[in-house]
C-alpha cells in the first residue's frame, strides 16, 4: 500500500525559506515520476515541481511562478521527496500535497505537473506566508 506523508509546512515571512519532507512507503522513488502540487483556497491545485529518477540522470521540472526559487529532490537512503523553497511570497500561501504516478507509467514531460496523472497523494501540509 502506497503511503505519503507530508512534513514541514509552517508559517514565514515573505523571502524566507521552507522545506517540505514526503515519508514514502510502499513506493519506489527511482524510475517513477513524483510531484508536489498545492492548492490555495478557492483555486485549482497547481503542480510545482515534479522529478523523475532513472540512474545516473535526474529530471525535474517546474512551474513557472516557481522556477529559481523552489527544488525538488530525494533521499534513496530515507525514501522521502523534499521540496526546498526559497525566497517565498505570499502568493506561494496553499496547502502542499506530495503525488505519485503508478508505478512504471511513462509520462511525457508536458504531463509532469498535471494532477490528473498522478493517483497517490498526501494528506497535505500548509504553508503560510505572510507580507
Amino acid at each position: 500500500q502506497v503511503q505519503l506523508v507530508e512534513s514541514g509546512g509552517d508559517s514565514v515571512q515573505a523571502g524566507g525559506s521552507l522545506r517540505l519532507s514526503c515519508a514514502v512507503s510502499g513506493y519506489r522513488i527511482s524510475r517513477n515520476w513524483m510531484a508536489w502540487f498545492r492548492q490555495a483556497p478557492g483555486k485549482e491545485r497547481e503542480g510545482v515541481a515534479a522529478i523523475y529518477i532513472e540512474t545516473p540522470n535526474t529530471n525535474t521540472y517546474y512551474g513557472d511562478s516557481v522556477k529559481g526559487r523552489f527544488t525538488i529532490s530525494r533521499d534513496n537512503a530515507k525514501d522521502t521527496l523534499y521540496l526546498q523553497m526559497n525566497s517565498l511570497k505570499p502568493e506561494d500561501t496553499a496547502t502542499y500535497y506530495c503525488a505519485a504516478a503508478r508505478e512504471m507509467t511513462w509520462l511525457h514531460p508536458s504531463r509532469a505537473l498535471i494532477k490528473d496523472e498522478y493517483q497517490y497523494w498526501g494528506q497535505g501540509t500548509q504553508v503560510t506566508v505572510s507580507s
